[in-house]
């Protein structure tokens, strides 16, 4: 059981790592594409161009959220991305509902992680001190349910979280990562959960097999190396070795393979929530009509000397 315990926190240790480094710099990076750029052509730069002006193009900053609006968009007196309120409720419990203004969840979700820390404790010195494997499972239970309730409190923020758009990409990344096939179910794609969790099912069931067998042959090849072994069986110490190393390397790439599942659920989420409105009807067209077509104003000494013109000519427009 404290085994089963002990990979159930490296699962949830790895699952937070990989959203926190996965979700923030789309984050970050939809928001500088989604920031107003002037681009070649503007009148702006057309009348630099002809006062023979520098021109050279200078970004923008990335935009930061430091930990001031942080605090600030607590208080209410700005907004914060999904993303870093699902970050900071990962961190502190409550924060998120503190955000969405849902005050009356904060004495709900600390008291039931308190009780279930408190009373795993009780259990787990009563196991100490008895050895009864009762209170062992009683304990691992408890913290267990800590676990979900804090869990629990970051499914609620981002259920809650307030936006304009919809759907929203970055919610439906945290669906898929708090649950997975949940951002699939926000998305409407419905027919590829079963995929998601075939795949979830499949590599952990290689998993759990390979770790088993690894186990098998490890402990076998340590009775037949040990010093007054009595080891008799139908392998040497060298292919037991040889065995031990296989499934060992096999485990390691079924859980490659887990993780890889998993992300997988989280970028389909994401990318189909920004396709959401992207058209895939079969309509095809092609259409013609007349335009005037303004000229580039290239900066060189050639450039000054003529004087730009407009010219009359056809614009097509292609439908796919």
């Amino acid at each position: 059981m404290i085994r089963g315990w002990n990979i159930s926190c490296f699962w949830t240790t790895v699952s937070v790592f990989v959203i926190c480094f996965s979700l923030f710099p789309a984050e970050l990076d939809a928001q500088f594409n989604n920031a107003g750029l002037s681009g070649l052509g503007t009148g702006q730069d057309n009348t630099l161009l002809q006062n023979n002006q520098d021109t050279t193009y200078t970004p923008p900053p990335k935009p930061s959220f430091t930990f001031r609006q942080y605090f600030s968009a607590l208080a209410h007196r700005d907004t914060m991305p999904i993303s870093y309120m699902w970050a900071g409720s990962v961190i502190l419990p409550g924060t998120a509902q503190i955000y969405n203004r849902d005050y009356w969840k904060l004495p709900v979700i600390y008291g039931g992680i308190g009780a279930f820390i408190y009373t795993g404790y009780l259990n787990n010195r009563k196991f100490l001190d008895t050895g009864l494997r009762k209170y062992e499972v009683r304990r691992n239970l408890l913290y267990a349910g800590a676990i979900l309730t804090w869990w629990g409190a970051m499914m609620d923020g981002v259920v809650s979280y307030k936006s304009v758009q919809d759907p929203l990409p970055a919610r439906a990344s945290l669906y898929s990562a708090l649950l997975p096939g949940l951002g699939q179910v926000y998305n409407g794609d419905y027919w590829k959960i079963p995929i998601f969790y075939g795949g979830l099912v499949t590599c952990g069931y290689l998993w759990n097999f390979n770790q088993q067998q690894y186990r098998r042959y490890k402990d076998l090849h340590n009775l037949a190396t040990a010093p007054d072994s009595s080891y008799d069986g139908p392998y040497s110490a060298e292919d037991l070795k040889w065995r031990r190393d296989v499934y060992r390397r096999y485990r390691d790439y079924s859980v490659i393979a887990t993780v890889l599942v998993y992300v997988l659920n989280i970028v389909d989420a994401n990318v189909f929530a920004y396709m959401h409105d992207f058209d895939v009807s079969d309509d095809l067209s092609f259409r013609v009509e007349p335009a005037v077509i303004e000229p580039l104003n290239i900066r060189s000494d050639f450039a000054s000397s003529i004087s730009p013109q407009s010219a009359f000519g056809l614009k097509m427009n292609i439908r796919f």
